[in-house]
C-alpha cells in the first residue's frame, strides 16, 4: 500500500532530486576515468570517441543531461522552499522544474543527434 505522501507531487519531486543525484555519482568516476584514458591512452580514447557515435549513446547521454538537469532545478527548488514563504504553487514549481529539465536534455539531444 502507497503511503498518502509518498503520492504527493513533491514527494516524486523529492525522490526524483535524490535519485538524479545517485546517477551523477555514480556517472563521475566513469567520466574522470575516461578523462584520464585521454591522456594515458589515446588510441583507446579514440575507439571510444568512436563508439559514442552510436545512437544508443546518444540517447544514454539525453538521460546524463536530463539527470542533470533534474538535479539543478531541484536544488533550486529546495533552495526556493527553503528561502522563499510557502506557497501553494509548489506542485506547479515542481512540475515546471520537470519541465524545464526535460526541455533543456531534449535541445542536447537533438543538438546532439
Amino acid at each position: 500500500m502507497i503511503k498518502p505522501h509518498r503520492s504527493h507531487p513533491l514527494w516524486i519531486a523529492y525522490l526524483l532530486h535524490r535519485l538524479s543525484g545517485l546517477g551523477l555519482a555514480l556517472f563521475l568516476p566513469a567520466h574522470f576515468y575516461l578523462l584520464a584514458m585521454a591522456l594515458n591512452q589515446p588510441q583507446t580514447f579514440d575507439e571510444l570517441l568512436r563508439f559514442a557515435d552510436n545512437p544508443l549513446v546518444k540517447l544514454a547521454e539525453f538521460g546524463l543531461v536530463f539527470l542533470l538537469a533534474v538535479h539543478v532545478f531541484g536544488g533550486l527548488r529546495l533552495l526556493a522552499l527553503e528561502f522563499l514563504p510557502w506557497s501553494p504553487r509548489q506542485k506547479t514549481m515542481a512540475a515546471s522544474a520537470v519541465a524545464a529539465a526535460f526541455l533543456v536534455a531534449g535541445a542536447f539531444f537533438l543538438q546532439a543527434v
